[in-house]
């Protein structure tokens, strides 16, 4: 099965996340519309650029350059210092909303993750996934991202270096020659500066040069490395998406509507989907829940969020979606709403603690433990629940009406 992969980048991270942290304290300016720049201390060595807006850009700063030089190149611009606790808070909230999509998800570096969505589509198309979360991030963490789609994780990270920014770009194999192959040998994932000498000494400056050259001429010259290159510049990369490893605090799954809803049967159906999702995640990590939460966003981007404890800490889906139907029940005032999201919290091992005697549900976690393998073996869809038959469409904005 053709694996399928995305590497999501945020642009120009550590100069936007200063800029949303800002803005969101009652600064008036976004810093990433006037020349300004995040610097270390002007008082020390590590004085120098680490970031720049694009009109500071214009002026010819770089980063890297100590920041008294480009003060120079520009009288207005604005300094900003670091603080690693912002961006650490902006980096989680990214990690967060990509979690709602995909267990495997690997974070490359604070500003970039991979996701491996091979089996947990639900029956969307991967591109399509890959404007949903570009446009979520935009909407509601409020920085933009790029995002490479493709088949392993080089053509998604290469495909995500393509033009920016705020932008989704493909990588698949038949696209390599005409994507990949023309652009400058340095731009492959992994040639670093040293190396890039070497090859144009030996006539390779293209990508496509060195996808073409022989192999083992490569392997003599470079040992193991040349290897590497030669596959890299041929798009051939087997490595695995490396999943988080500690259990979540949360679990949550949400989804942004094409058009408003205000149909609250069509809302509900949502929510069993949704809940459906997060109560066989829970069941992969081994985990329980307490609490249940439930969002809803209007048209006018106001957000409704309400909660609500579990009877007895579970990870049934028959529980969950029973709670975050009260839940729904309870906060729904009728608004057209275009964001419904389901989330559990207060996680728990489910070996670590003694369960309650009032939780006899055991021929429920029969049928869930069924269900979650028939799933697991068959992919996500290939069973579901009569009531979630027709919430693609819902999801994709068409009527469909259901006949008893």
């Amino acid at each position: 099965m053709e694996r399928k992969i995305l590497h999501v980048d945020v642009n120009n991270a550590f100069l936007s996340w200063t800029a949303v942290y800002m803005l969101k304290n009652g600064y008036s300016i976004d810093i990433r519309k006037i020349p300004s720049i995040i610097g270390g201390d002007e008082e020390r060595r590590s004085g120098i650029v680490l970031a720049k807006s694009p009109i500071a850009k214009k002026f010819g700063i770089v980063t890297g350059e100590p920041i008294y030089f480009a003060k120079k190149k520009c009288n207005k611009l604005e300094v900003f210092p670091v603080n690693f606790e912002i961006f650490n808070k902006y980096s989680n909230d990214l990690f967060n909303l990509l979690s709602q999509y995909t267990d495997k998800i690997e974070r490359f570096s604070i500003d970039e993750c991979f996701l491996d969505l091979t089996h947990y589509l639900n029956g969307k198309k991967l591109i399509d996934v890959a404007y949903e979360i570009n446009r979520r991030i935009e909407e509601e963490l409020k920085f933009t991202v790029n995002v490479g789609v493709s088949s392993n994780k080089l053509l998604a990270k290469m495909a995500s270096d393509f033009e920016k920014p705020n932008k989704v770009h493909t990588l698949y194999e038949y696209e390599i020659e005409d994507k990949m192959w023309p652009l400058p040998v340095s731009e492959l994932f992994m040639i670093g500066r040293k190396t890039v000498p070497k090859l144009y000494n030996l006539g390779i400056r293209t990508i496509g040069d060195l996808a073409k050259i022989d192999k083992d001429f490569l392997v003599k010259r470079f040992g193991k490395f040349g290897t590497m290159m030669w596959n890299y510049a041929n798009g051939i990369d087997e490595s695995e998406v490396i999943e988080k490893v500690d259990d979540p605090k949360s679990i949550g799954n949400s989804v942004t509507l094409p058009t408003d809803v205000t149909n609250l049967e069509e809302i509900e159906k949502i929510i069993v989907a949704l809940s459906e999702q997060v109560s066989f995640r829970l069941r992969k990590h081994n985990l329980i829940a307490k609490t249940v939460n439930v969002q809803l966003r209007t048209k006018d981007f106001k957000d409704y969020s309400h909660q609500k404890p579990l009877k007895f800490p579970t990870s049934s889906t028959k529980e969950i979606i029973q709670t975050a139907k009260e839940i729904l029940f309870e906060m729904y005032k009728k608004e057209p709403i275009r964001l419904v999201g389901v989330r559990v919290d207060n996680l728990e091992n489910k070996d670590e603690i003694q369960l309650s005697f009032f939780n006899n549900n055991e021929k429920q976690d029969k049928i869930d433990d069924v269900l979650d393998n028939i799933k697991n073996k068959y992919g996500y869809n290939s069973v579901t629940r009569a009531g979630k038959l027709d919430v693609e469409n819902i999801v994709k904005g068409k009527e469909k009406k259901m006949k008893d």
